[in-house]
């Protein structure tokens, strides 16, 4: 096979100034906006009881924004135009704030689920434009950095977003818990306006920034194919590890949150010390990473009924996971720099259908089959995506400046 030859990311020089607070401020707006996402697991009781609807219903908000997503990453680069994307960035941001306001005084299910379509448009948006954004604050040696930093703000809403919204329910209600997002959202507004620089449009973006141009591309096409099948492997099991942990394992309520919190604080060491696997080899990190998870899934299967070793195992789990998609992030940058946007679009939209479609395969094997064919199925899926990174890998050649 011939090896096909991509350019290392474009944009800023290494001389040239990194806008290190815009990417900060990005960081906040991320963790602002995942928290919004998941914050109605954690209080689906008292919306459910307060709009006197069912807690099946609340759930679907879940869902709800995350069809926005994956609609809005699809079409917000192209719909977008020339608008200045600092404009844009601030118009999300002003829009997560709108959301928060809407759900906190929902007064009906019908103005909830608008709030929720909101913070899925805000989702999409800003998820896509992240590697693009992330290009031109900082020198191309940096990006892997900066998306690092961007992915702990979403770590770190991962392992807050469940129990603070828990907490800040029990002492000021469901609606002060979303009406909380209205002045850090503000916060973040503020600090975007005041550290990102003018971002307007690149020609080569405005030209060509439709999805079906990037899957053209026979790389970018091989590498989506990898992404979807990574992610789908990873949420078919991470899904279903509460009724594992609760059935094989055996834990308790409380031992339970501590090891999901785990899960957590590992995901967001793991986006700290990501960077510098991806400085010295990206493609053997995306090979590995599924490789190493798959192997966890298998020792799961095997020692489910150990405490300590399951605790060790998914510590490994949400340490590799979480940092994992940095590493994509990286390769979008790396492989279609000029129309980092339009994929980062389709990015989103690969991942979000991906997690959707693995969770859903998984359930229904975890009904019909038990754990057991669920995290069999999940290691396959793992491998395959290493495999698919690994042929990827093969026909491509990078090129540093």
């Amino acid at each position: 096979m011939a090896a096909q030859v991509i350019q290392a990311p474009v944009g800023l020089t290494a001389d040239s100034p990194a806008h290190w607070g815009g990417v900060f401020a990005m960081a906040l707006c991320v963790f602002a906006l995942i928290a919004s996402e998941f914050m109605p697991v954690s209080l689906l009781t008292p919306i459910a009881n307060d709009l006197r609807i069912s807690e099946g219903l609340v759930g679907q908000g879940i869902a709800i924004s995350g069809a926005f997503a994956v609609l809005t990453s699809l079409f917000i680069s192209a719909l977008a135009g020339r608008t200045n994307r600092k404009a844009l960035l601030l118009g999300l941001t002003a829009l997560m704030c709108l959301s928060g306001a809407v759900i906190g005084l929902a007064q009906s299910y019908t103005v909830y689920i608008v709030g929720r379509a909101l913070i899925g448009v805000v989702v999409g948006g800003f998820w896509s434009m992240s590697a693009a954004t992330a290009m031109r604050l900082v020198p191309a040696p940096q990006v892997p950095r900066a998306l690092a930093i961007f992915n702990g703000g979403n770590a770190l809403a991962t392992v807050l977003a469940a129990p603070l919204g828990s907490y800040l329910g029990a002492v000021i209600g469901w609606r002060g818990a979303f009406l909380c997002l209205v002045p850090t959202s503000l916060v973040a507004f503020g600090w975007l306006w005041a550290s990102l620089p003018s971002l307007p449009v690149q020609p080569r973006a405005a030209r060509s920034s439709h999805v079906v141009f990037l899957l053209g591309d026979r790389r970018v096409a091989l590498g989506m194919l990898a992404v979807g099948v990574f992610f789908a492997g990873q949420f078919m099991l991470f899904t279903y590890l509460r009724p594992f942990l609760e059935t094989v394992t055996q834990v308790d309520v409380s031992s339970l949150s501590f090891i999901l919190l785990a899960i957590g604080v590992a995901g967001l060491i793991g986006t700290l010390f990501i960077g510098k696997a991806i400085q010295r080899s990206l493609y053997w990190t995306l090979t590995v990473a599924p490789l190493l998870m798959a192997g966890i899934a298998l020792a799961l299967m095997g020692l489910g009924a150990s405490t300590a070793a399951v605790v060790a195992l998914l510590c490994a789990w949400g340490l590799i996971s979480t940092a994992t998609p940095v590493g994509w992030w990286t390769w979008l940058a790396r492989t279609i720099p000029g129309n980092a946007e339009a994929g980062g679009g389709l990015m989103v939209a690969v991942v979000q259908l991906a997690i959707a479609l693995g969770s859903t395969v998984g359930g229904l094997l975890f009904d019909g089959l038990g754990y057991m064919s669920t995290f069999a199925a999940s290691t396959v899926l793992l491998l395959a995506a290493s495999g698919l990174v690994a042929l990827m890998s093969r026909a491509v050649v990078v090129r540093v400046p």
